[in-house]
């Protein structure tokens, strides 16, 4: 327990150590990235049913009767969100393929480890859990849109479906069915409280195999590279504000508002490389751009789980 409690003091370092040897191992090793690629879905998987283990079944339930919270998460990804990137656009590379590549991982939100980070930074775990689904079904019928004729009439909704079982279903079920098991058994009472502290190696684990994996597709694009980065960098910037505010415009309380900011800055990189590398040859760019979103991100929301709870700092009651 002393060795949870030292690692979860010291919890960012460790992520940001993750990061580092990520990009160290997929920079001198480039040919295992095709390999941990293939376990990004099973340790993502892994993290969020040790997540999800320590949200109760009935604060699930619970959590899907927040009226404010959920119109909130509405109301910044799909409103707010939008307007920003309109506001960039006219600023972006004067390439398609790149300005595709943005538009698809910025319009899209995030439905897997924004959960886990928000619950670090102090957001309602739980809500934002439960409105992952809305959140999934609307950036599936709404992106196409948002891309136009053309590139949007190309876009496959199988990766999204895709995602939500693996990453959302399966992890839930099984984490449901632990909690039952634990209410019945001394053994899976344990399980769980140990599980619990995997959360902090899980995660950078999950940090050392995206960014290990990916960071080597960047090789040969670094004009694309450093035309989209200060984007992706400015991008959670103005989110940090423009989430606060829309938090006390729903007059949210201390933890559903941290989660309506984590929600409108994180975006479905893992989920959207997919569809960009499914796209037509003449868009095989937008697949880089997304990866270089993901890479800018991880390092993102590191900071934001001390940026956010100064933001929203923890007066009174938090709801």
């Amino acid at each position: 327990m002393r060795v949870v409690e030292w690692v979860e003091r010291r919890q960012v370092w460790v992520y940001l150590g993750g990061i580092v040897v990520g990009v160290l191992v997929g920079v001198v090793v480039p040919g295992v990235g095709a390999g941990l690629e293939r376990g990004i879905n099973p340790v993502l998987g892994a993290l969020l049913f040790v997540t999800f283990l320590q949200v109760p079944a009935r604060e699930l339930v619970r959590a899907l009767g927040a009226g404010r919270f959920i119109g909130a998460v509405l109301v910044v990804n799909f409103v707010v969100v939008p307007v920003v990137v309109a506001g960039m656009f006219g600023f972006l590379p004067d390439e398609p393929a790149v300005r595709v590549g943005v538009l698809l991982v910025l319009l899209t939100p995030c439905v897997d480890y924004v959960i886990v980070f928000s619950g670090l930074a102090g957001g309602n775990s739980e809500r934002l859990l439960a409105a992952t689904p809305l959140l999934l079904l609307l950036q599936m019928l709404l992106l196409p849109v948002f891309l136009g004729s053309g590139v949007g009439d190309i876009v496959e909704v199988g990766p999204f479906l895709e995602a939500f079982v693996w990453l959302i279903v399966v992890p839930l079920g099984l984490a449901w069915g632990t909690q039952v098991w634990a209410g019945r058994h001394r053994a899976g009472e344990v399980f769980v409280r140990k599980a619990g502290g995997t959360m902090v190696p899980l995660m950078a684990a999950t940090l050392f195999v995206v960014v290990a994996s990916q960071v080597s597709e960047l090789e040969g694009d670094v004009r694309v590279v450093v035309g989209v980065v200060p984007f992706f960098v400015l991008f959670p910037a103005v989110m940090a504000v423009l989430g606060v505010g829309v938090a006390r415009v729903f007059r949210l309380g201390v933890r559903d508002g941290r989660a309506v900011v984590f929600s409108g800055a994180t975006r479905n990189s893992l989920v959207v490389l997919p569809l960009a590398l499914a796209l037509p040859d003449a868009y095989d760019v937008a697949a880089v751009v997304v990866v270089t979103q993901t890479l800018v991100e991880v390092i993102g929301m590191v900071v934001y789980v001390r940026v956010v709870p100064r933001l929203l700092p923890s007066v009174g009651r938090a709801k």
